[in-house]
């Protein structure tokens, strides 16, 4: 806190920089995105916004482009390229406030924007009309007889996208408690239903997705738990507790299968899978069926003393 650069409001967003170490990004209420020097904590760069910033987001695949996607008070996306350094580039379509930003893990151009105005937009960066679609929850059956304005991916601010990890798919989160499963190259609702998913954030969610796990899981902060749920089924699996207070983010290393999670307890708590003992084939039969079912997540952290 006592460092000079550091932000003056709360802190959205931060994320390294995809291909090393050497720097990281964070953004901010203040209005700025900087850009650190990880080496010297110094900004390489810092990028000032008319009004609060919510999310941002580097591309995981790029290699052509060196674009930051940035949400922000304004209903235009804004494009911050690290090379150049100017944010030129503004991509023209929602009404409202951009909550969450996310490029696609599978083509570096391809990005998916969530705003308040109940709106999910995907778009190639590349083109100068922009959007490809707009994603529609009833999938057109509703909207035929009107225009593509009609188009909502949720009844409520749409505050949180996160891609699976093949990037085939794109989930959204809104307040209407709502949770979806789009195809991400068609648009399609795909209405997995995962029932009600308690939303009251008023920023942006962060939400996390499972790596090469079979079957694939979402993990998304609800009030001051973490919701487990199957993404292709919408089965709830477990809710991990721990935390005092809203959970505001979760994020998954997939190394080590570890989550970890952030809440406004001022806590960050670290979630391990459970091991089991392998069964051995003869009782397997006999064993109750839920003992081969997904690993639920564990919270390995202990209040005792003696356990350190």
């Amino acid at each position: 806190r006592s460092h000079p650069d550091v932000h003056r409001f709360s802190v959205e967003t931060v994320q390294w920089y995809p291909h090393d170490t050497g720097m990281f990004t964070s953004s901010s209420f203040d209005k700025t995105l900087k850009i650190w020097d990880t080496n010297t904590l110094q900004p390489a760069d810092i990028f000032h916004f008319e009004g609060t910033v919510y999310s941002h987001h580097m591309s995981p695949v790029a290699t052509k482009h060196c674009l930051i996607a940035v949400g922000t008070k304004s209903p235009k996306v804004q494009l911050c390229d690290l090379k150049s350094g100017s944010c030129s580039h503004i991509l023209q379509g929602h009404r409202q406030e951009i909550l969450a930003v996310s490029w696609s893990p599978r083509h570096e151009y391809i990005l998916a924007t969530a705003s308040a105005d109940s709106r999910v937009k995907l778009w190639d960066v590349r083109r100068a009309s922009g959007c490809l679609s707009t994603l529609d929850q009833h999938n057109g059956e509703k909207s035929k007889a009107a225009s593509e304005a009609a188009s909502t991916a949720h009844n409520g601010r749409v505050n949180g996208l996160c891609y699976t990890n093949d990037g085939l798919h794109l989930l959204t989160i809104g307040t209407d408690d709502r949770m979806r499963l789009w195809n991400s190259s068609t648009g399609e609702n795909t209405l997995v239903n995962y029932g009600k998913v308690c939303n009251e954030s008023r920023k942006g969610l962060k939400f996390t997705v499972s790596w090469g796990c079979n079957p694939e899981f979402a993990f998304v902060p609800y009030g001051s738990t973490i919701a487990v749920y199957t993404i292709f089924t919408g089965e709830l699996i477990t809710m991990l507790r721990g935390h005092y207070s809203t959970v505001n983010c979760c994020i998954l290393q997939p190394n080590f299968q570890e989550l970890y999670s952030g809440s406004k307890d001022c806590n960050i708590l670290a979630w391990i899978p459970g091991l089991r003992e392998p069964v051995p084939d003869d009782i397997s039969e006999k064993s109750p069926p839920q003992q081969h079912l997904n690993p639920a997540y564990e919270d390995a952290w202990s209040s005792s003393d003696d356990e350190g």
